[in-house]
C-alpha cells in the first residue's frame, strides 16, 4: 500500500502532473527572464559583437526589415534563459528529489550550487575562445571577403555559448554516477582512452562549427574535467 503523502510513491499521474507544474515554473522564469533582459538588448547585442570586432574591421550587417526584431527577441530569450538558470536547474533537481534518500536531498544545493558554477565557466571560457575561433574561421579562406550578418552571427555566438556552458556541467553527472555506484574511479581510471574518444566524437557531433581548433578548444577542457573528476571521486567517496 502507498502512502499518498510521500511523492516517491505517487502513481505515473502524479509523476507527469508533478513533472508539468516544474515544466511551467521553468517556462515561466524563462518569460520572465526575457522580459527583463528585452531591456537590455542592446547592450547584450553590444557584448556579444566584440569578439567579432576584435578579428575584424567589417561591421554586421543585417539583409531585411525584419531581422532587428527577429534580433532583439533572440537576445531577450538567450538573456532569459541565462537568468533562469538558478530556477532551470532547482526545477530539474526538485523533480528527481522525491525519488532520493534523505542524505542525498541534502546534496541538492551543492549540485545546483556547481552546475551553476560549470554553466557560468563554460559560457565565459567560450566567450573568452570566440574571438581565436572567429580568426581562425574568417581567414581559413583569405581570398573571400566576408560580410557576416548579424543574424547569422548572434545564431552562431549563443549556439556556441551554450554549448560550452552545458557541456562543461559533465563533471556533475559523472560523480553523480560514481555516488550511485554506477561507476568507480578505478573505471574511469582505465577507460581513458574511451573518454578521450567519446569526449572528441561527441564535440564533434554537437560543434556548432565543426572546425578542429573549436573541437580542440571545447576537448581539452572536458578532458581536464574528466581528470579531475576521478580525483574528487578518490578522495571524497573512499567509504
Amino acid at each position: 500500500m502507498t502512502d499518498a503523502s510521500d511523492p516517491s510513491s505517487q502513481p505515473l499521474m502524479g509523476h507527469l502532473t508533478e513533472l508539468r507544474t516544474r515544466i511551467i515554473k521553468t517556462v515561466a522564469a524563462v518569460v520572465i527572464g526575457a522580459v527583463v533582459a528585452f531591456f537590455f538588448r542592446e547592450l547584450m547585442l553590444d557584448m556579444l559583437q566584440r569578439p567579432y570586432l576584435a578579428v575584424s574591421d567589417r561591421e554586421l550587417i543585417i539583409t531585411g526589415p525584419t531581422q532587428p526584431f527577429s534580433i532583439a527577441m533572440r537576445m531577450a530569450l538567450f538573456g532569459g534563459a541565462l537568468l533562469a538558470s538558478p530556477v532551470i536547474f532547482y526545477q530539474a533537481w526538485a523533480f528527481i528529489n522525491p525519488g532520493l534518500t534523505i542524505r542525498e536531498r541534502k546534496w541538492a544545493f551543492p549540485v545546483v550550487g556547481a552546475l551553476l558554477f560549470l554553466f557560468s565557466l563554460g559560457v565565459g571560457f567560450a566567450y573568452w575562445s570566440l574571438p581565436r575561433a572567429l580568426g581562425f574561421l574568417l581567414t581559413i579562406l583569405e581570398n573571400l571577403e566576408a560580410f557576416v550578418t548579424v543574424e547569422a552571427y548572434t545564431r552562431f555566438v549563443i549556439r556556441f555559448l551554450l554549448l560550452f556552458g552545458i557541456s562543461f556541467q559533465f563533471p556533475v553527472f559523472l560523480y553523480g554516477a560514481a555516488a550511485a555506484g554506477v561507476v568507480g574511479s578505478d573505471k574511469l581510471a582505465s577507460g581513458r582512452r574511451w573518454a578521450v574518444l567519446i569526449i572528441v566524437t561527441v564535440g564533434a557531433a554537437v560543434s556548432p562549427t565543426g572546425d578542429p581548433l573549436t573541437l580542440l578548444v571545447l576537448s581539452t577542457p572536458l578532458y581536464l574535467f574528466y581528470e579531475a573528476t576521478i580525483w574528487i571521486i578518490r578522495w571524497t567517496l573512499k567509504k
